[in-house]
């Protein structure tokens, strides 16, 4: 359901922090505290995109449900790594688009890249060198494997090297095919090697890419939006299950040495591209329920970290 915002400037006693209204449908307002300060990338400090403003907000980690600090940058996902931010935010013109807007430690922009397509996902490597989006070109969703066509970017940073659509990549053992897709791109520490999903013939991979030599292998069928642990050892990804039909998925942990996957606690079809807090545990939005997290081995049970918020990133030290 549609949030939107109500009314503002309520005073939160003891704190100085103002509270946005917000209200679905028959649904009682509630009210989310945000505190003055600047948004920064700094580190113990969880960015993401507040529902209200769409714009990029952040808490810290000691205490995720408290005051948030809001920007004045708008983005439909964003994502940190290295102290370097990723903006992929809504186009303005006569026509839909994307734009990729990098920033600093500051939220200041210091380089962007206009790209065709309504906003989907968006990663950095680790060292922020790499950067990848993922655009729907027709708006379409996931629901309907095959019904949707995806552009998926990778741009090296150093050498200003650009892939703007993965579709140019050669699969290892496979035919060129027009219906393949590419999307979710998660990086290695390389920063030449990724994971992605691929999709053809209705079935959706797991693959293993070379940015350099513009090739890829698959790993393991039915796996979408993969997400590299800290650790580089196992990759998370959503696998398609009998349930939901609009939200079709469970999340899985794959091992990427044995190749045992485990499926998680999150028993809700989460439609994103999860982020690792640390080596045990993910952290992911849920659509009207905010941003969420759950143990990467299974075991425990989800817990709310943020309402009224999407597309989590984690400043680490």
């Amino acid at each position: 359901m549609r949030i939107v915002l109500v009314i503002a400037a309520v005073i939160v006693l003891g704190v100085g922090a103002t509270a946005y209204a917000l209200r679905a449908p028959d649904e009682v307002p509630v009210s989310v505290a945000v505190e003055p300060g600047p948004v920064e990338l700094t580190a113990g400090r969880l960015l993401f995109v507040d529902d209200a403003s769409g714009k990029v907000a952040s808490v810290p980690m000691s205490d995720p449900g408290g005051p948030r600090r809001v920007s004045s940058l708008s983005c439909k996902r964003f994502y940190t790594a290295a102290k370097q931010g990723l903006c992929l935010a809504d186009r303005s013109g006569p026509f839909p688009g994307s734009v990729s807007i990098f920033v600093d430690q500051s939220l200041t922009e210091t380089n962007r890249i206009d790209v065709a397509g309504v906003p989907n996902r968006a990663k950095l490597s680790p060292d922020g060198r790499m950067a990848s989006w993922t655009t729907f070109v027709t708006g379409d969703s996931y629901a309907q494997t095959g019904g949707f066509s995806t552009r998926t970017g990778i741009y090296d940073r150093e050498t200003l090297l650009y892939q703007s659509n993965l579709e140019t990549t050669r699969i290892v053992g496979m035919k060129r095919a027009e219906d393949m897709n590419f999307w979710g791109v998660t990086f290695t520490e390389d920063d030449r090697s990724y994971y992605a999903t691929m999709s053809t013939g209705g079935k959706t991979y797991l693959i293993n890419g070379d940015a350099v030599d513009i090739a890829a292998k698959t790993v393991r069928e039915n796996a979408e939006c993969p997400s590299l642990s800290p650790d580089g050892k196992r990759v998370a990804f959503k696998k398609r299950v009998p349930g939901d039909g609009a939200r079709p998925w469970r999340e899985h942990v794959l091992d990427l040495t044995t190749m045992v996957e485990t499926p998680l606690a999150e028993t809700r079809g989460i439609d994103d591209q999860v982020v690792w807090l640390d080596n045990d545990t993910i952290a992911y939005g849920l659509p009207g329920e905010g941003i969420w997290a759950v143990q990467a081995n299974g075991e425990g049970a989800p817990r709310q970290l943020v309402p009224h918020a999407s597309s989590p990133s984690l400043v680490s030290g």
